[in-house]
């Protein structure tokens, strides 16, 4: 069961989420920014107490309605990086409003309370996790993932993957070689 948490954007309150958890018996699976999932079914009881305690500490339990709607921000982003090429060429924005029949501004405004970086932030680290495949998967050139992802140029995608990951889309290529030539020895 996934719990999402509001302001909970620090390590500090991650940390303080945990011992709350433990307090209450409850095992995470995996605690990260803004969100909690719960090893097993929680409660009435125990949902409250954590409300409670949380709401103590600043930090927010969000309903069940809001939960949903940021579950279904994450599976919209998810499916436009894995479906980009498939897509109408809408921006990340009209297109998530549109599906959601939301104003984007009150999405994104929670999206970023719950989580402490922007919808856009995660649309970068997540075309970024799919850039890597399309690297490791060794079938697109380098223009053609840019052109995939929807990327203006070959050296904007290729800057922000060096941002994300410290390492040029070649070196990550060659590495990725490497270990996988190591690991069939």
């Amino acid at each position: 069961m996934k719990l999402y948490i509001r302001y909970m954007v620090s390590l500090r309150c991650k940390m303080t989420v945990k011992k709350e958890l433990k307090k209450l018996g409850l095992e995470y699976v995996f605690i990260d920014f803004g969100m909690v999932e719960i090893f097993e079914d929680i409660t009435i009881e125990q949902l409250e107490l954590l409300r409670v305690n949380l709401l103590k500490l600043r930090l927010e339990l969000l309903d069940h309605k809001t939960n949903i709607l940021i579950e279904k921000i994450m599976g919209i982003i998810i499916e436009m990086i894995n479906l980009s090429d498939k897509l109408p060429e809408l921006t990340y924005s009209d297109y998530i409003s549109k599906k959601l029949h939301q104003d984007y501004t009150y999405l994104a405004n929670l999206f970023s309370e719950v989580f402490g970086i922007t919808i856009r932030q995660f649309i970068i680290i997540n075309k970024i996790e799919k850039v890597k495949e399309l690297l490791l998967y060794d079938k697109l050139n380098l223009t053609e993932i840019a052109f995939k992802l929807h990327y203006s140029s070959v050296s904007h995608w290729s800057h922000q993957f060096k941002k994300i990951t410290g390492l040029t889309p070649s070196f990550f290529k060659q590495l990725r070689k490497k270990r996988s030539n190591l690991e069939n020895i």
